[in-house]
Order: structure tokens, then C-alpha cells, then sequence
């Protein structure tokens, strides 16, 4: 039989309980009560009134206790089943020291005080759960133990590039992450999640929901991490090579000139001479061509903060395609389109790409461009050619990496940098519907 259908019957039987023992002392209360009545000698007509006055009061005296402890009792009934429903604001009205009854009231409302207290803080803790589980940039994803999606985060539906409600109840191997959830390794790094190619921190855990197994996936793009490391190594060593090379470029140049100098005026007219002279004016000369590449390779430790000012954007692409005379270069872009960035960082960048490009056609005279769009609160300009496309594009990002005669393998790595300085990425890619390359700088427009 149902719960509902028994819970009220212990109450009715202690009810008539306390009934029946206030009807028993009433019963004997009065026959002692008529028993003295007729022991005196009275009027009969008093003693129907003295006896009628008897039973009243022990009829309102049986209901007063009736009431005093039964109604306290059906309050405290119905706080306890509005605390297990999850009301706890609910408090019984009947609440006073020194007796039992008054005693259980009051542990009772001093309960009800503390759930009310707890739910209150894992409401707001929930809450704040909520909101740092919506705004970490870490994928986070749970499956039940048959493997279907129970939960995601904004950033696990951007990984995934499905809308939060499609994915939900998606089974694993549906979403590709079948593998991970199989693995017994807890930790691992992946160079591909979800179809994704990248360096992905894959955590997986179990935890217990109802007594049943739960998997708990954990995915963080270690790009940032890892490029941010591999810059400050650059960093360090650019730093430390600049000083120890130019601590010995310096008194290698004075030295090479000093002896030009003398030489010129003690040696005579000769053989030796036309040896001499134009081999210290080499060295000088190169000593003046490290000390320049050296400078030019130190802005990638000497990038400075972006001062960030709002500007209209088409304006500053046009500038970018009228420096380039040798090659005309399209510009795509709304004409009311802002951006909060570093104007002047920004035009470096898009100078770099638009350099790129023309280098890379060759002798193809194919189109190039520049388009900018706002999408999705971010700011993507992209440069696209029609060359042949990139050959290595694992080894683009590397400093001082170049297929170029006469390159410097910076170009790329500072303007990432910037990028990344803007809260942004830069992204170089062979197109897919023709041939070339795509460069996709992607920023927050403010």
C-alpha cells in the first residue's frame, strides 16, 4: 500500500489514545465528584446543577489538554513535511522553555533555521559553480555511465561546434570522444579532439551520481600555455645573446677601425696593404651588420603593450594596400566598423601578412585580399592570395625559421604576438576552394 495512505493512521490512533485517557480520567474524576455530591445532604435540584457544573468543566478541561497537546503536534506534522519537501522557511507558532513539548518545538524551528541557512549557501554556491563552470575557457563535459551527454559548458559546445541542446544526450562515440572516455589514463596530451587538430590536455575522471558510475571530461588547449613558455625561452636567450655578442662586437669594431686607421698611414703601397686595409674593413663592417640583426631580432623580447584607442578600421586597410605598389590589393571591409586595438601594432601585422602574400605568389599576378568582418563579438580580418600555398606549416610560427632568401623568420612569430597581446589569435591556413593561403587574425573588437 502506499506511503500517503498509512501516514495518517499513527496520528488518528495517538489521537484517540490521548482521547480515551482523558475520557477514563474524566470518568473517574466525575464518578469521584458524584460520589461526594451525594454524600452531603443537599437540595436534589443543587445537586443535578452541582453535577451538570462538574461535567462542563471536566468536558472543557479534557478539551483544553486535548488541544494543548495535540494542535502543536499537527503544527510540528506539518513544518516536518514542508522541510521534507524543501520548504524550510516554514516554523511552528508554539515554542516556550521548561516542557517537553515546547522543548521539540524548539529544536525543531532551530532545525528548520539551519536547512534554511544551508540551502541558501548551496543555492549561491550552485550558482557560483554555475557561473565560473560558463566562463573558464576549459571544456568540461559529463556523460552518464551509458556514455551520453549530460552536460557541457560554453566553451566544450565551441570545441565541439554544436549547440548545447543538440549535443545533450549525444552518446560518446557520436561526438568522437569515445576513446577518451575508454582510456585508463587520467592525464594525457592529444594532438586532435573532436576532429580538431591542436595541443589538447585531455582529464578524465568517474564520480558517483545515485549510486551510478559517471565520466567527467576535462579539455584544455595547451597552445597558449606552451607558446607562452616557448616566447620567454626566446625571450631569455634572445637577451642573453645580444648582450654577450655585443659585449664582444664592441671592441672588435673599435679595434678593426683603430687599425685601419694606423695602417692606412704606416703601410706603404703594396700587396700587403691592399690586403690588410680592405680585410679590417670587412670586419668592421660586419660587426655593424650582427649589431643590426641583433637589434632587429630583440623586438621579440622588447614587444610593448598595446595602446588601445578606438578607431574606424576600413581606413587603416586601405592605407595597408596603398603601400604596396608592386601589387594591387582588394579591401573588403563595412564602412562603420570600430575597433578598440593598437592602431599602429595593428597596421604592422596586417603589413606583415599583406607582405607575405605578394612574396608568395611569386610570378602569379593572382588576386589578393583583405576582409574584415564583425562576427560573434570578435573582429576577423583575414588576407587571402592565390599562390601555391604553404608547404611547412608546422614550422611557420618558429623564430628565425625562413624559406626566404634574405628572411629574417620574425615576421610571423611578432605578429602572433600581437595578436595574442590583443586577446586574439593568428591563424595561417592553405584555402580549400581554390588555391593559396588564408592568413585569419581573430581579436575582440573592444
Amino acid at each position: 500500500m502506499p506511503e500517503s495512505a498509512t501516514a495518517p493512521r499513527p496520528r488518528r490512533r495517538f489521537e484517540r489514545r490521548i482521547a480515551a485517557l482523558l475520557a477514563a480520567s474524566a470518568g473517574l474524576s466525575l464518578g469521584l465528584g458524584s460520589a461526594l455530591i451525594w454524600r452531603f445532604p443537599l437540595d436534589p435540584l443543587l445537586r443535578i446543577v452541582l453535577l451538570l457544573a462538574l461535567l462542563a468543566a471536566l468536558g472543557i478541561l479534557c478539551t483544553a489538554l486535548f488541544q494543548s497537546v495535540v494542535n502543536p503536534l499537527r503544527g510540528l506534522t506539518n513544518v516536518v513535511e514542508a522541510y521534507r519537501s524543501g520548504d524550510y522557511t516554514l516554523r511552528s507558532s508554539r515554542e516556550s522553555a521548561g516542557d517537553a513539548l515546547g522543548d521539540l518545538v524548539h529544536e525543531i524551528n532551530s532545525l528548520g533555521n539551519i536547512l534554511h541557512e544551508q540551502r541558501l549557501r548551496a543555492t549561491e554556491a550552485t550558482a557560483l559553480l554555475d557561473k565560473l563552470i560558463s566562463a573558464i575557457d576549459v571544456a568540461i563535459l559529463a556523460f552518464d555511465g551509458e556514455g551520453r551527454l549530460r552536460l557541457l559548458n560554453p566553451s566544450a559546445s565551441q570545441l565541439l561546434d554544436i549547440p548545447a541542446a543538440d549535443a545533450v544526450g549525444q552518446s560518446a562515440a557520436e561526438l568522437a570522444l569515445q576513446d577518451f572516455l575508454a582510456a585508463d589514463v587520467s592525464t594525457r596530451i592529444v594532438t586532435s579532439i573532436a576532429g580538431r587538430a591542436g595541443r589538447w590536455q585531455i582529464t578524465h575522471g568517474t564520480f558517483r551520481e545515485g549510486g551510478l558510475s559517471q565520466h567527467l571530461l576535462i579539455v584544455a588547449d595547451v597552445r597558449q600555455a606552451l607558446r607562452e613558455e616557448e616566447h620567454s625561452a626566446w625571450q631569455r636567450l634572445i637577451r642573453v645573446l645580444s648582450h654577450e655578442v655585443n659585449n664582444s662586437l664592441t671592441p672588435i669594431k673599435s679595434l678593426a677601425t683603430t687599425l685601419e686607421d694606423m695602417l692606412r698611414e704606416a703601410l706603404p703601397a703594396g700587396s700587403l696593404r691592399e690586403d690588410v686595409l680592405p680585410a679590417l674593413h670587412v670586419i668592421a663592417d660586419r660587426t655593424d651588420a650582427l649589431q643590426r640583426f641583433l637589434a632587429q631580432h630583440g623586438r621579440l623580447a622588447r614587444l610593448p603593450a598595446p595602446q588601445r584607442r578606438w578607431f574606424h578600421l576600413k581606413p587603416l586597410l586601405e592605407r595597408v594596400a596603398r603601400l604596396e605598389q608592386t601589387h594591387p590589393i582588394d579591401v573588403h571591409a563595412p564602412d562603420g566598423l570600430e575597433v578598440h586595438a593598437d592602431a599602429d601594432q595593428l597596421e604592422q601585422v596586417l603589413i606583415n601578412l599583406v607582405k607575405n602574400a605578394i612574396e608568395a605568389q611569386g610570378e602569379s599576378r593572382g588576386a589578393i585580399a583583405i576582409s574584415a568582418c564583425d562576427s560573434a563579438s570578435r573582429l576577423i580580418v583575414t588576407v587571402t592570395d592565390e599562390g601555391p600555398g604553404i608547404a611547412n606549416p608546422d614550422n611557420l610560427f618558429v623564430p628565425f625559421f625562413t624559406t626566404k632568401p634574405g628572411g629574417s623568420g620574425i615576421g610571423l612569430v611578432w605578429s602572433r604576438q600581437i595578436a595574442e597581446a590583443h586577446g586574439g589569435t593568428l591563424r595561417l591556413e592553405n584555402r580549400t576552394e581554390t588555391e593559396g593561403a588564408v592568413a585569419t587574425l581573430d581579436i575582440p573588437p573592444r
